[in-house]
């Protein structure tokens, strides 16, 4: 089975882990701004937009969680920068162990909401969601250095823009269109999938998204040997 995992080529599996971690952003998403406290811990842009309301006296609009959350984001993208700065190819060991960080704050959050239970204080809901971008900071800079066109994993405002401008009633070029598409549908898919957990517990959403990064961490661990191994033929056809 390994065998078989590690001849698939490393663009094609990359495109799938990463278009999972998208699913599992969506859920993420949707726990933190419906479960927790109106926060988005992917959408960096949703954020700032209600930050902005909130700091304007829009009603009800949180003001802290957002402000944490942006800043746990930016921290988690700075953490996953400097582990990969010496990186030379898409997937290391690096890669491997930022990836397993996000997997056991998932798992590690939905553990302490599970224990708090379904109604939790305000002060945890601020630490979950902040916790949570934090991980969803470290995974985007991570499947930023993956570099799988088309997917951050984390928002498809650009995504949609590329899908709009390159398709039959844009330029006509259909750009990477299919990809394109399947981002936004997974993360749409997402975002529903962790709304319907709410109905189970709050943790349930955040126990999946564990799962699926998990998976992805392993098997793009498993991969990784292959796919360096063709990084390092093809960096020695070059020359």
């Amino acid at each position: 089975m390994i065998a078989r995992l590690r001849s698939l080529p490393a663009d094609r599996l990359h495109l799938w882990l990463m278009l999972a971690l998208t699913f599992s952003a969506g859920i993420n998403d949707a726990v933190g701004f419906l479960g927790l406290d109106r926060v988005f811990t992917g959408n960096m842009t949703g954020n700032v937009v209600i930050l902005g309301m909130g700091v304007a006296g829009g009603e009800d609009l949180p003001v802290l969680g957002p402000a944490l959350a942006l800043a746990g984001f930016m921290a988690g993208a700075a953490l996953a920068g400097r582990a990969l700065r010496r990186a030379t190819t898409s997937w290391t060991r690096a890669t491997t162990v930022l990836f397993a960080i996000v997997a056991v704050l998932m798992f590690g959050l939905a553990v302490v909401l599970f224990v708090v239970g379904e109604d939790p204080e305000q002060h945890v809901r601020v630490t979950a969601t902040t916790t949570a971008a934090v991980a969803m900071g470290v995974q985007a800079a991570t499947a930023r250095h993956v570099a799988v066109p088309e997917v951050s994993t984390v928002v498809v405002t650009s995504t949609i823009i590329g899908f709009a401008a390159d398709s039959v009633f844009g330029n006509g070029r259909h750009h990477h269109g299919w990809r394109r598409f399947l981002a936004v549908s997974l993360i749409v898919l997402g975002a529903a999938a962790g709304t319907l957990m709410l109905e189970v517990h709050l943790a349930v959403g955040l126990l999946v998204a564990g799962v699926i990064t998990a998976a992805v961490t392993v098997t793009g661990a498993l991969h990784a040997p292959a796919a360096q191994a063709a990084s390092a033929v093809q960096g020695g056809r070059q020359q």
